[in-house]
């Protein structure tokens, strides 16, 4: 208990004084927030329309005292209650596919790097091979069969990033096997599982955080690419990529809203992302450990 008290104070003390890692912290707690309680913040329905007031600017007021504070969209909805909306698929997508992509690159770098032989050259050729592809092609080709959905989407991003992972693990892996703690779990009788598990894998987690955190940003901004070519979730669902997509057909001079907030919403979680890995990378390196 008190290393992890030590260990939470070094961590704060170093974000302070790094000030950017702190604000993109508080960034992105704004938009979990935005995430988790989205539904009971908008005002509106995202998918409600009012033709009446479509494409009203920002502080209009609707009937009824309504008030859309970030104005509406080509078809009368919402700006800001979408914008909501689209920051829990933005994260849910992003978090889900590193879980899916972090366990198949991390269970297959584990395996590789501990037996190798062909087992390894079998599992570093199908990472050559998926790597050949361009992954924005390799996306939309197995989206456009399986067809738009949450599910799919999450799946077919998830496994893109997993030789990433991959070959991360597999180096650090190779490099920790013949270690002395290593050895001597196997002569305590520890099972291959274990080995491989209990001991190797918990040695590994820091650069696999660090990678996560970057990856996370990657998985966001590949969301809203597919979802701006029309691959994405289903139109029914907000998304800030295909409210991107919906702001095409106005001239952005007068109608600028409709790009910039879901623009900007974007660019600020994928930077807070990046910074906070950054950070993390730095604050993980055990040689400056000692410091601060």
């Amino acid at each position: 208990m008190n290393y992890r008290r030590r260990e939470f104070r070094r961590a704060w003390r170093s974000m302070v004084a790094a000030k950017w890692p702190l604000l993109a912290l508080l960034i992105l707690v704004c938009v979990i927030f935005a995430a988790l309680f989205g539904p009971q913040i908008a005002p509106l329905d995202p998918n409600r329309q009012n033709i009446m007031l479509r494409l009203a600017g920002p502080l209009t007021e609707g009937r009824g005292k309504t008030l859309f504070l970030l104005g509406t969209d080509g078809l009368g909805r919402d700006v800001f209650s979408r914008l909501l909306y689209g920051a829990r698929v933005s994260l849910l997508v992003g978090i889900s596919a590193i879980l899916v992509g972090g366990t198949i690159g991390v269970v297959a770098g584990l395996v590789s790097g501990y037996f190798g032989g062909w087992i390894d050259d079998v599992i570093m050729r199908l990472g050559d091979i998926q790597l050949a592809f361009p992954f924005i092609l390799f996306a939309i080709m197995f989206l456009v069969i399986l067809g738009p959905g949450l599910a799919n989407i999450i799946l077919v991003l998830g496994v893109g990033q997993w030789v990433t992972y991959a070959r991360i693990v597999r180096a650090q892996t190779l490099s920790l096997r013949e270690k002395e703690y290593v050895e001597a779990a196997r002569a305590l009788g520890d099972s291959t599982v274990s080995v491989i598990f209990r001991t190797i894998l918990p040695n590994i987690m820091a650069p696999l955080t660090v990678i996560a955190s970057f990856n996370v940003a990657s998985v966001i901004l590949s969301e809203a690419s597919l979802s701006f070519l029309g691959l994405g979730v289903p139109p029914s669902v907000p998304t800030w990529g295909s409210m991107l997509a919906e702001s095409r057909d106005q001239l952005l001079a007068n109608k600028w809203w409709l790009a910039f907030y879901p623009g900007i919403a974007i660019v600020m979680t994928v930077l807070s992302f990046n910074i906070l890995g950054d950070w993390l990378r730095d604050f993980l390196d055990p040689r400056l450990k000692t410091l601060g």
